[in-house]
């Protein structure tokens, strides 16, 4: 779909010099003399290299609909990981150039993700903001310490670390964010 050069947003994905674009930061600017334009900063989606680039309002970018569509996760093998479609069991193995080692350790069983494609291509997955983890190690409170500010290391399952309020003991499940890793809340299960 041709869109308005100026109509870019972070999080858009275009077509430009024949490769898929994401948007990342935008910029208005309006210099003295000439027509304003939009400083886009892009980067792209097959291979992450990022580049600077200018568009005029008379200028039209081809805007790109990604596919979205939910799949179960299955194993995890040295080729890739493998993901089920739950429609019709289908089932995808996507490399390890897709599936970030940061996503990778959130992963779980029967976990359902979202993979995102273009044209039948799988580009990327997103997982779901928070997964519930088990505490497997987490260091003793030490007294004195106000509990507003003072949060401690604890090892989970996956064997990543997260800083956890004093009250969190070895044994308990947390719920954990996946997109920096921080600790939301006590699992409620």
């Amino acid at each position: 779909m041709k869109v308005n050069g100026n109509s870019i947003r972070p999080g858009n994905v275009i077509e430009h010099k024949d490769r898929l674009w994401v948007a990342v930061k935008i910029q208005h600017t309006q210099p003295g003399k000439g027509g304003a334009y939009l400083q886009v900063e892009l980067k792209d989606i097959r291979d992450g290299t990022k580049l600077n680039e200018r568009f005029r309002s008379s200028e039209t970018v081809e805007r790109v609909r990604l596919d979205q569509k939910e799949y179960q996760y299955l194993y995890a093998e040295d080729t890739g990981y493998t993901f089920m479609d739950t429609e019709t069991y289908e089932q995808i193995t996507l490399g390890k150039d897709l599936v970030s080692d940061e996503q990778a350790v959130y992963l779980q069983d029967g976990m359902m993700v979202t993979v995102e494609s273009y044209e039948g291509e799988p580009l990327s997955i997103t997982l779901p903001e928070h997964v519930t983890m088990a505490v497997v190690e987490a260091d003793p409170v030490v007294k004195g310490q106000t509990a507003a500010s003072s949060y401690k290391p604890a090892q989970m399952d996956n064997g990543t670390r997260v800083m956890v309020p004093p009250h969190i003991e070895t044994g308990m499940r947390i719920v954990v964010a996946t997109v920096d890793g921080t600790y939301v809340e006590r699992a409620k299960d």
